[in-house]
């Protein structure tokens, strides 16, 4: 280490050690990376010495965060957003900020996280009271820095996953300019998904939605208060996650209302949205509320009875109900409202009515593979022995329930015939379903985009190493500290480019990778091509066109 980076952590320490907070505007640079992207924007060292904005002064509490030296990074873990959504506020839209003064807060730590739906109890680390957020910012900001934001709301179809899971070592750590990185926990399955005429008229319906856009309203109101500009916030995800920032996009009818400025998607999952009185809908509530005990009465009756039943009723309930949807991935998912989703989304990018921002989205080679597998149904089981046309179509409208039988008969008539997938009834149904749900909705979104005159930049993973299954692109952020081989390293390095230059200017540039055009075209083509030695550019095929195109013209049929 140099002279003056030596000096630089001297001081660092010192000032962390000490407490001794200091007013100088800017810090040292950042030591190097093992990448070979462009440097870091470099901050001079203050001749005086440097505080690390480790404490945080909100109006409703105050933050300290974990200074970590060695990765350069603050992490402020588990800064509530929203009020607990218990008791009468549960099945209500979140209240944020939180209305009650928090004084001084520890926020080294993860707060609990939002119950799963297959729980059949809280754990020491889940919990109903679960909206908060985690904010990572590079070591060397300051109050006036004025970053770049990146939102990432995590996946697990609506149902699962956590916002703690997702670090921000390799963003942070090999973005060529300095940027802020946020996570957000949102409520899941039956407490943030639950629908129906009864929660319509004395509740909120997808509130776990909604907890999304408070997340984003907090940032707008407190992110400058971290070091971060609200006027360059981009939001991403994965699967859920990805489909969560398409439904920010068409949200409140796709009214700008300046919560974000860029958007961008691994895999985004265009689910099922039928309408809230639907008998789909219906039935599921019905359902749920028979197990929890709650099953009698008025809507306001049956309601007023889940928001007094304890949380683990209700969270044995849930799971009890999807242990009888033996055909269904995420029965408990986003669905139109009428209020926040009022047009689906297939319907709302056609007819423009979306945030207007740049966007980058792409897919994966395989998004279809393995999900059948795991149905407790044989009937709807691809990888079952015994599995034959019925079992594609079982699989498909398991998770489309309005899908016809006739509009399968086409699909494998003109579309996907048996032969071209080896004979494979499993590999007929991935590529139907990693298709409708996930490589067209990339599609769709960059070309939309594209049609109404904005940047847009899609992709196309395919890694026969790292695997190209759904959520496989992920282990270019979040695999820790993982070594991959040459190949695999340039299109780690070239993900990792791309995106951070995507959320940091606007345009994804990645150092000794090649130039990654805005699409020309209504199929967001070009796309890249991101494969191990072969980082290229390709165009949609036109068989990849036809099939996205008939899918989206079974929109008003399948509910997309």
């Amino acid at each position: 280490m140099n002279l003056l980076k030596l000096l630089q952590s001297t001081v660092l320490a010192v000032a962390i050690d000490l407490e001794f907070w200091f007013n100088a505007a800017t810090f040292g640079s950042c030591p190097s990376h093992r990448h070979h992207a462009p440097p870091r924007h470099e901050h001079p060292l203050s001749t005086a010495a440097a505080a690390v904005l480790s404490t945080v002064a909100l109006d409703y509490g105050t933050f300290t965060g974990q200074v970590d030296t060695t990765t350069e990074i603050v992490y402020f873990r588990g800064v509530r957003f929203a009020d607990p959504p218990v008791g009468n506020l549960r099945f209500r839209a979140p209240v944020s900020p939180p209305t009650t003064h928090l004084g001084n807060v520890n926020a080294s730590n993860f707060a609990t996280t939002c119950i799963a739906t297959t729980q059949t109890a809280t754990t020491s680390t889940t919990s109903e009271d679960c909206l908060f957020g985690n904010i990572y910012l590079p070591i060397t900001t300051t109050p006036t820095s004025a970053l770049p934001v990146l939102i990432y709301f995590h996946g697990g179809g609506f149902e699962g996953g956590e916002a703690r899971d997702y670090a921000p070592e390799n963003l942070l750590q090999n973005s060529a300019e300095p940027l802020i990185f946020a996570t957000f926990d949102y409520r899941l399955g039956q407490f943030g998904f639950l629908g129906g005429a009864a929660v319509h008229e004395n509740g909120v319906l997808n509130a776990g939605l909604l907890d999304q856009k408070a997340a984003l309203e907090w940032v707008q109101r407190y992110i400058s208060k971290f070091g971060g500009d609200p006027r360059r916030v981009t939001i991403w995800g994965e699967s859920a996650g990805a489909g969560s920032t398409m439904f920010q996009l068409i949200g409140d009818g796709g009214q700008n209302r300046h919560l974000f400025h860029q958007a961008m998607g691994d895999s985004p999952s265009l689910s099922f949205l039928p309408y809230y009185t639907d008998s789909y809908v219906e039935d599921l509530f019905t359902q749920f509320v028979g197990l929890a005990g709650c099953g009698t009465g008025s809507g306001a009756t049956i309601m007023a009875c889940l928001r007094a039943a304890p949380v683990n009723t209700l969270a044995l309930a849930a799971s009890q109900t999807l242990a009888n949807r033996t055909s269904a991935l995420y029965p408990f998912a986003p669905i139109t409202d009428g209020t926040f989703i009022r047009e689906r989304p297939v319907e709302a990018f056609r007819n423009g009515h979306f945030v207007r921002v740049p966007v980058l989205f792409g897919s994966n080679t395989n998004e279809g593979a393995h999900w059948s597998a795991g149905l407790p149904n044989p009937d709807a089981n691809t990888s079952s022995p015994n599995a034959t046309e019925t079992t594609v179509y079982n699989f498909i409208a398991g998770q489309f329930t309005t899908f016809t039988p006739a509009s399968f008969q086409t699909a494998v008539a003109q579309l996907y015939p048996l032969a071209d997938y080896n004979n494979s009834f499993s590999l007929q149904g991935q590529q139907m379903y990693g298709e409708m749900r996930y490589i067209c909705s990339a599609v769709l979104i960059t070309g939309a985009a594209h049609n109404w005159g904005l940047p847009a930049f899609q992709y196309h993973w395919d890694n026969p190493t790292l695997s190209s299954d759904h959520g496989a692109d992920l282990n270019a952020f979040f695999d820790g500290t993982r070594t991959f081989d040459a190949d695999d390293q340039a299109v780690v390095d070239a993900m990792r480019g791309y995106f951070t230059s995507f959320a940091t200017s606007g345009a994804p540039v990645a150092t000794d990778a090649i130039v990654w055009p805005s699409a020309k075209d209504g199929t967001g083509s070009p796309r890249i091509f991101l494969h191990p030695g072969a980082v290229a550019l390709e165009n949609v095929t036109e068989a990849l066109s036809a099939r996205c195109a008939f899918w989206h013209g079974l929109a008003a049929e399948i509910s997309t």
